[in-house]
């Protein structure tokens, strides 16, 4: 009795598949871990060439990716070119922290942003040259002299 209760339930429930958009969106390849949790610093830190050696480990730790527009919006990567590994991020090592411009599908949902990218139709490499500003290591990492 109570299987066919579920089982209406279930066909009863709408769905709610998110439909996506057609977007091109060109920003720099981030590591969604240090952006958005701050353990490296603010997000001026945490971008270019100053992050590059980090976001390397992240994403090959498993990390996923994510695509900072010009704007500020984060985009998280869920698939680039047709690759199903894409969302454990080693497979984008060779664009870690490169600008690129980016060709998919946009999918919001619960306010968060996700793109499946099917073409990258641009790589300009590292464009955020951020060694002056923040040196190899940032300052924040460097004990104060008592």
């Amino acid at each position: 009795m109570l299987r066919p209760l579920i089982a209406a339930a279930l066909l009863a429930a709408p769905a709610h598949a998110a439909t996506g958009e057609r977007v091109q969106v060109t920003g720099e390849v981030i590591d969604t871990w240090c952006y958005f949790s701050g353990v490296m610093g603010g997000p001026d830190a945490v971008v270019g060439s100053a992050h590059h050696t980090c976001a390397l480990w992240c994403s090959a730790g498993g990390i996923p990716v994510g695509l900072l527009a010009e704007d500020g919006t984060v985009y998280m990567v869920l698939k680039i070119e047709g690759d199903d590994d894409t969302a454990g991020g080693d497979t984008l090592l060779n664009i870690a922290s490169h600008t690129v411009t980016a060709d998919g599908m946009l999918y919001v949902r619960d306010g968060l942003n996700y793109i499946v990218v099917e073409e990258v139709t641009a790589d300009m490499d590292i464009v955020n040259a951020t060694h002056e500003d923040f040196g190899v290591i940032p300052g924040f990492a460097i004990p104060d002299p008592e």
